[in-house]
């Protein structure tokens, strides 16, 4: 099992930045990836970014160039760097990993942080 909590959401001007942050904790090996997921109200949860265990990144089209995802290995922390925030960009965000089992993938979510942005 792991473990993921996550931190940093709030409400912030339009332009504005913010950084959300989500430690995992449990059992952490054979991490696949991890990654932001959002959700806003009456949308299906999208990918947002993802960082893979060889340090390969995804972006959503809506946010390359303003968001970044970088990770701290040593505290086991994935961060999500969010510039230049819309409107649009409001949303629960979730943090997301994937962990290879024996014979099955797994995929363990945070509880969600709500960044709001708005005037």
């Amino acid at each position: 099992q792991v473990q993921l909590v996550e931190s940093g959401g709030g409400l912030v001007q339009p332009g504005g930045s913010l950084r959300l942050s989500c430690a995992a904790s449990g059992s952490i090996f054979n991490i696949n990836a991890m990654g932001w997921y959002r959700q806003a109200p009456g949308k299906q949860r999208e990918l947002v970014a993802a960082v893979t265990s060889d340090g390969r990144t995804d972006y959503a089209d809506s946010v390359k160039g303003r968001f970044t995802i970088s990770g701290d290995n040593a505290k086991n922390t994935v961060y999500l760097r969010m510039n230049s925030l819309k409107p649009e960009d409001t949303a629960v965000y979730y943090c997301n990993v994937v962990q290879q089992g024996r014979f099955a993938t797994y995929n363990y979510w945070g509880q969600g942080t709500q960044v709001t942005v708005s005037s």
